[in-house]
């Protein structure tokens, strides 16, 4: 018989008995009663579950189903044939160079080419290296805001070639090989279109025609050119108003790159058209209405934009300074000192300097008797006396010299040497053309005519019923 257990070792059996009591209990609340060898309801469902998965699976999946179908190993079995296929070949222009290590830099305003190897970190000696290129000296000192360059530079950072656009038709591309630099001219092939591009007014001008594609330079040719002198674009103009222009668009490699003068135009306001043609005309370009006859007029009324008049022409006026009556012959626009000044009209400049109260002061002669003045400038222009300038041209800048209380424009306005009030004068009509020149215009604007009419009558055929949408035409 073995020896009485200890109170201790007693109590340690006792707790050893009760902690795994506690496990059991504590499983049996978690894990399904044993499977006593009876199935229920239960077990047969779960059963059919399974098997029911099993055929689902078998059957979207053949590798599951057991071997292959004949019809299966019949597929994978035939016979593989390739066929090559013929592409065009791509423009050496567009095809991808054989490194990707090509970044391209858009020059901004300011910008030179040590700024562009500066911001690459490349060294100022690789560039020297390049610009002993003729050619390339020549382009890449001279860089415009908004050029594009290519730089090939490998993992090694060293620079392998240098790309820039010529031209409009020519692409350089200048490698370094070892010691030289070798040069490669890519061409670059254009295409010019004639293009009719017609379309309402709507909610603002140049947001309608630049969406249809029309520049801003041929917008500004539209308003501040052709038609200048017939509508009024702040006031006369309504949304329903519409505009036709034939243009000359250039195009390369499926991208518009430039569009050219505006070749012919029409604009209808609250139903009266105008029209304007461009013709070249003893060696500029002007434009004429359809009968012959310059749109632009032989005098501008007022040669400063954007001014008040401040003292009108007047026979008798107390003079600011001198403090007697004296007559006032001609018209005075206050402006601020640097405004730019324009001529009135085409002419020859007859004199340039400082004259007596008008101070720095500017005379041009426009031919058949007309001549005007301009005084109190603060610096001149460009031109020099005797010299040929169109209307339009600056000839110099606001200012206060001579005998002036403010800065303004002092404009007279001459006839035979007599002063008239340049508000109020009949200006002479511009001359039209004659003969040859009518006969060459017509044949020209005709043809032009024609293409809008062709695209309106298609664009407008409906107006009468609905609201014209603006489109856009084209003719190749």
């Amino acid at each position: 018989m073995s020896a009485p257990e200890s109170r201790s070792g007693r109590r340690a059996r006792l707790d050893k008995l009760r902690e795994a009591a506690l496990h059991r209990k504590v499983l049996s609340r978690h894990l399904p009663a044993a499977f006593n060898g009876r199935w229920t309801r239960r077990h047969w469902a779960h059963a059919s579950l399974f098997a029911t998965l099993g055929a689902l699976l078998a059957a979207i999946v053949p590798g599951f189903s057991g071997p292959t179908s004949d019809v299966a190993q019949a597929a994978l079995s035939a016979p593989r044939t390739t066929l090559a296929l013929t592409l065009p070949a791509l423009p050496q222009s567009r095809r991808a160079p054989a490194t990707d290590h090509w970044q391209l830099l858009t020059v901004q305003p300011g910008q030179t080419l040590g700024a562009l190897f500066q911001q690459l970190g490349l060294p100022s000696a690789t560039m020297h290296r390049l610009l002993q290129q003729p050619d390339a000296r020549r382009a890449l000192t001279r860089l415009r805001p908004g050029a594009e360059l290519a730089f090939d530079i490998p993992r090694d950072g060293q620079l392998r070639a240098l790309r820039y656009d010529r031209d409009e038709t020519h692409r350089v591309e200048l490698s370094l090989v070892g010691e030289q630099v070798r040069e490669r001219v890519i061409e670059r092939p254009t295409t010019t279109r004639t293009v009719v591009i017609s379309g309402e007014v709507g909610r603002s001008l140049f947001w309608s025609a630049r969406k249809l594609g029309l520049s801003g330079k041929a917008i500004n040719q539209l308003t501040d050119e052709i038609f200048k002198y017939d509508i009024d674009f702040n006031e006369d103009v309504a949304a329903s108003d519409r505009f036709s222009v034939v243009v000359d668009q250039v195009w390369r490699e499926g991208e518009l790159i430039r569009t050219g003068d505006i070749q012919a135009a029409t604009f209808t306001v609250r139903g009266k058209l105008h029209s304007g043609f461009r013709f070249e005309h003893d060696g500029k370009a002007e434009y004429f209405t359809a009968d012959g006859t310059p749109l632009k007029k032989a005098f501008i009324r007022m040669p400063i934009p954007y001014a008040r008049i401040s003292s009108g022409f007047s026979r008798a006026r107390k003079h600011p300074i001198l403090g007697r009556v004296r007559a006032h012959q001609g018209v005075d626009y206050a402006a601020r000192s640097g405004t730019p000044i324009m001529a009135a009209g085409d002419a020859r400049v007859a004199f340039v300097g400082w004259k007596g109260g008008y101070g720095r002061t500017v005379i041009l002669d426009h031919g058949r008797g007309y001549t005007t003045l301009y005084g109190h400038m603060s610096r001149f222009g460009k031109e020099r006396v005797g010299q040929r300038i169109a209307q339009g041209t600056v000839i110099g800048y606001v200012g206060m010299t001579g005998l002036a209380t403010g800065p303004h424009l002092h404009y007279e306005f001459r006839i035979n040497g007599a002063h008239r009030n340049p508000l109020a004068v009949t200006m002479p009509p511009p001359e039209p053309l004659r003969g040859a020149a009518l006969a060459q215009f017509r044949a020209q604007t005709g043809q032009a005519l024609a293409q809008i009419r062709k695209v309106e009558d298609v664009i407008y055929a409906d107006a009468g019923t609905e609201a014209p949408k603006a489109k856009a035409a084209r003719r190749g």
